[in-house]
């Protein structure tokens, strides 16, 4: 390839790299996907989900929820993240100016036997949100069915401190942590007992983090990382008299 050609060449795949940057993130940090809705109109079908966290009401969470596809759900570490959303570019279907704010609390699975754009919407390469119906409803039309829309990292909001519910038994302590401020996504936890240092936990599914040392009988403490590398630190949060299946609230990233 002669120099003449070469410059050519590079000045065209600059280009191209360009637009393919532009087509997945502008100057505000808005991206391009697509949403869909699943749940029904009460949402009831989007209770539990990959995450673990069960009962969305319960939990706080309520309908304002979405499933993740492949490309954003991280293997569930994106549980509790806020995505701020809005339709566009289908001004027949797009309710105009309307934005939501969701919580990540389901995984979309793929559906490798169908292409990306006709039914394969969270097929590992699409970033694709499937909404609780609910919420869908708030920027698009029901029977547009599925809508291209763009979305944002927003911090989460959320009231009162992180719960720790503790799950398993002896030598298998499941911790599920949920109502997450800040980035809302927890990225590593470590926990200590009154009788022990600090030890890291490891993603067991969701946001199910898993010790396998002895805990009964002991204070405990954690320490939580989300995903923007803050730290915080809940104290003695749960009382040594604790037992499996109960719940209790520390601090909250401020």
């Amino acid at each position: 390839m002669s120099p003449t050609m070469s410059l050519h060449f590079l000045s065209v795949l600059s280009i191209a790299c360009l637009l393919s940057s532009h087509s997945f993130a502008n100057d505000d940090g808005w991206m391009d996907a697509h949403a869909t809705f699943y749940g029904g109109g009460d949402a009831a079908g989007t209770l539990g989900g990959a995450c673990g966290y069960g009962n969305l009401y319960s939990q706080g969470y309520g309908t304002t929820t979405a499933a993740l596809s492949t490309a954003l759900f991280n293997n569930g570490l994106s549980c509790g993240a806020c995505f701020e959303i809005k339709c566009v570019d289908d001004p027949k279907w797009c309710l105009h100016d309307a934005t939501i704010v969701v919580t990540a609390t389901n995984f979309c699975p793929p559906n490798n036997a169908l292409p990306n754009n006709a039914g394969g919407w969270c097929n590992p390469s699409q970033r694709h949100f499937d909404l609780s119906q609910p919420v869908f409803e708030q920027i698009a039309r029901y029977s547009a069915g599925i809508v291209p829309v763009s979305f944002r990292r927003v911090p989460c909001k959320k009231k009162g401190g992180i719960r720790f519910t503790i799950n398993g038994h002896s030598y298998f302590n499941l911790v599920l942590i949920t109502n997450v401020g800040g980035a809302g996504d927890v990225h590593a936890v470590s926990i200590k007992g009154s009788k022990t240092g600090w030890q890291p936990m490891s993603q067991n599914w969701g946001q199910n983090w898993q010790s396998n040392s002895l805990l009964d009988g002991q204070s405990l403490s954690f320490k939580v990382t989300a995903s923007d590398s803050k730290t915080v630190t809940c104290k003695d949060v749960v009382p040594a008299g604790w037992a499996f299946g109960q719940t209790f609230t520390g601090p909250q990233f401020i």
